[in-house]
């Protein structure tokens, strides 16, 4: 039988499914999950456009696709947004055709001048890609239950010495619980400091709603007070910290540190993680620098775009030289009122 495309949202049902073949896949992604669906709709009001390839009553291919069209920050139908991973995933080539195909009548359909998708592998041909940006921090661990030599065998030996100190210099400690409600607060006051909008803290309860048995998230302790928290997903075999933030006391406590070796020995001693998953971060960045310093060698991550008449790639990141004054201005603002104009703006910067 020939494939065709079919809407998730109008296949009542069809969500394990879909599910059941993200899991089944090696290319797919735990973004590529259909949870994600519900999350972006709720937590940004964005429209939503998953579709899947189905053949003999199978799936065999599915693309994850929301439409993010803001006043500020323009308007683009990506795979996906607020995610490091996305674009098609399929089983057999007419699959992916199929939906490719799909995408391109939808982006005509609706008028949206770009369509995204967010890849590890380069563009195919017709696509556009773009200069490198992006990067994706991966690498194997392996936990065995000896602290001194798990961390011997994963950790730089200049990290070490910073979770160490934090263990017997400073007392640090960790939880590991859902308590997106600490992990939010100290999520707001890092990103503020580093001048851009914070996420509304249901973002983050939906998301911990979403994925209850395939998110963690773990909080360090100083002498009782959280000064770090980080929330982390589980796919097969990987653990992947997403959103983190920490206190203005967390970098003198070394307690960064200690939260991602926190984070690393209880995906491993704990769920059976053998991969460690450090997300994006962009080229020329604190954050880039300091995967790269935990050991970490970055692989270029290769958006690519089709564009309409006259559209161009997207620039809605802190490295275009248009947002530094507006940076600047947002580090200066209380936190209170940070968290109240963060979330309206952020919806189109995923």
């Amino acid at each position: 039988m020939a494939v065709r495309i079919r809407s998730l949202e109008d296949a009542a049902g069809a969500a394990p499914a879909w599910d059941a073949f993200v899991q089944a896949t090696p290319a797919a992604s735990f973004f590529h999950l259909s949870p994600w669906a519900a999350v972006i709709r709720r937590a940004f009001g964005h429209p939503t456009h998953y579709a899947f390839a189905e053949q003999d009553g199978a799936i065999v291919g599915v693309l994850p696709l929301a439409r993010q069209r803001t006043l500020l920050f323009g308007d683009t139908l990506a795979s996906t947004p607020f995610c490091v991973y996305g674009g098609a995933v399929a089983a057999t080539p007419e699959a992916a055709a199929a939906l490719e195909g799909h995408a391109l009548g939808l982006q005509r359909r609706l008028g949206a001048p770009c369509l995204e998708y967010r890849r590890l592998a380069a563009a195919d041909p017709g696509w556009t890609g773009r200069p490198p940006l992006y990067f994706t921090f991966r690498k194997p661990i392996v936990i065995t239950g000896d602290d001194a030599k798990d961390m011997q065998k994963n950790i730089p030996r200049k990290q070490r010495a910073e979770v160490r100190k934090a263990i017997d210099r400073f007392k640090l400690t960790s939880v590991s619980n859902s308590d997106t409600r600490i992990l939010h607060r100290l999520y707001a006051e890092s990103v503020r400091n580093l001048g851009s909008p914070v996420f509304p803290r249901r973002y983050f309860t939906l998301l911990a709603e979403a994925f209850p048995g395939a998110h963690d998230v773990t909080t360090v302790l100083h002498e009782g007070t959280p000064v770090s928290s980080v929330l982390n997903f589980h796919f097969r075999d990987q653990v992947l910290p997403y959103y983190g933030g920490g206190s203005q006391a967390a970098r003198g406590l070394s307690a960064n540190d200690f939260m991602y070796w926190e984070v690393m020995r209880r995906a491993g001693r704990e769920r059976g993680a053998t991969l460690f998953d450090f997300g994006r971060s962009k080229l020329g960045t604190g954050a880039f620098a300091y995967k790269r310093n935990w050991g970490f060698t970055e692989e270029e991550l290769h958006y690519c775009y089709r564009l309409a008449p006259g559209a161009t790639i997207p620039e809605n990141n802190p490295n275009n030289p248009k947002y530094r004054l507006f940076i600047a201005l947002w580090k200066k603002l209380p936190l209170p009122v940070a968290n109240i104009l963060g979330p309206p703006l952020v919806r189109g910067l995923g």
